[in-house]
């Protein structure tokens, strides 16, 4: 299952916004894995993690505490077309942009897609590849 880890600093999205945040990526990443209809193990299995960091701790080469963000991705090997990603990454910033309240937030948030290696994580002592997601999904 897929995994998303928001990287931003601290004040950037307003307090209380985590579940929106993680609910509105969790859907866009599912929909561009072509995904219409998320059922449980979808569901429960979809990791998002916001990280929250001290302003000072965000930097570019040019700026201290940058008000970048960064959105990490990581799925299952080809489960992303070259479509899936356009669309993952559009949506990805466009939602960062409107959960922060700042439409220019679209031209400093960075979405970076990785996919796992076969068998490359695993949850309940199983390492998943291909395979084992076809089992659960079943």
């Amino acid at each position: 299952m897929p995994m998303i880890d928001v990287y931003a600093a601290d004040d950037l999205f307003p307090a209380g916004s985590e579940r929106e945040l993680a609910a509105r990526l969790t859907t866009a990443l599912l929909h561009a894995e072509g995904v219409d209809s998320p059922g449980p193990a979808h569901t429960h299995n979809t990791g998002a993690y916001l990280h929250r960091m001290s302003p000072s701790t965000v930097h570019t080469a040019a700026t201290d505490a940058a008000r970048t963000v960064r959105v990490q991705v990581v799925t299952p090997p080809g489960v992303l077309s070259r479509d899936g990603q356009r669309e993952l990454v559009a949506e990805a910033t466009r939602i960062v942009a409107e959960v922060c309240g700042d439409p220019t937030q679209a031209q400093r948030t960075w979405v970076l897609l990785t996919e796992a290696a076969e068998g490359g994580w695993g949850i309940a002592g199983t390492a998943y590849g291909r395979a084992e997601f076809a089992s659960l999904l079943r």
